[in-house]
């Protein structure tokens, strides 16, 4: 039995020609892509341009997990839905979205993502982008990545501030080596109640497809063990190390 190997069609490398370019990508980093698997998880200022644009990349299956249905307060960042969108799930508005886009996407949508499920859920993906606004999923999420050996982007937007790092199971810190347990509700401050600028969800979002494109293709260097803050009143980004917490009850026991 002869097995024939994928190669590129006429309009894939129409398509995709901007990204072969690159000497780190070339065709056979697009080939890649075209094969690899990204869970995103939430559908909201952050998911919706990582989401956008692991799509026009050529990521050739995309998982995406929301329960929300789109809010009129949505739209001020939330790239993937317009108005006629009120009040339909995020899921189908999503899909009808990418389906526009790049209709070659093979895309897997979830309503829901629950103690219950996640672990079977993020099984198949090869990277998980951590896009939820809340801790307690953030530290689902984690948790659940990091004992199934799952890279993940984890990132948080607030204001004008936003932030983000990648986790690598085994080779850094985790989210819970920094923040170590969920806060108490009431603690602190949300976009619902503090607002947030919508382009700074799509500056960290945009970072969060990045980090996972360069991971599928093992290029460049990812935020592994580093958090990078933008502000962006000061326009500005910093970037601090993290330091690995072995007695982490998460990561420090791999």
């Amino acid at each position: 039995m002869v097995c024939r190997m994928r190669t590129l069609s006429e309009m894939e490398r129409k398509i995709y020609s901007r990204n072969m370019l690159l000497p780190e990508i070339g065709e056979s980093g697009q080939l890649k892509l075209l094969e690899s698997r990204v869970l995103i998880i939430g559908l909201g200022g952050l998911g919706s341009p990582a989401l956008f644009y692991l799509a026009a990349a050529g990521v050739g299956n995309i998982g995406a997990a929301d329960c929300d249905v789109v809010d009129f307060s949505n739209l001020q960042r939330q790239i993937l839905y317009g108005r006629k969108d009120v009040g339909r799930s995020k899921t189908d508005s999503a899909a009808e979205t990418i389906s526009r886009l790049n209709p070659d996407v093979r895309l897997e949508m979830y309503k829901a993502i629950s103690e219950k499920n996640i672990a079977g859920t993020i099984a198949s993906y090869d990277f998980i982008v951590e896009a939820t606004d809340n801790f307690k999923s953030k530290f689902l999420v984690n948790d659940t990545c990091v004992r199934l050996g799952k890279p993940f982007s984890h990132a948080g937007i607030l204001g004008a501030y936003g932030q983000t790092m990648t986790v690598v199971p085994g080779q850094g810190p985790c989210f819970r080596c920094v923040f170590q347990e969920e806060p108490k509700a009431g603690t602190y401050e949300t976009t619902s109640k503090a607002g947030v600028l919508g382009s700074v969800a799509g500056v960290i979002g945009t970072i969060q497809s990045i980090e996972a494109i360069k991971y599928l293709l093992g290029i460049g260097g990812l935020l592994t063990g580093r958090l990078l803050s933008f502000d962006a009143l000061t326009m500005t980004f910093m970037e601090v190390k993290l330091p690995w917490n072995r007695k982490c009850a998460v990561c420090g026991v791999l």
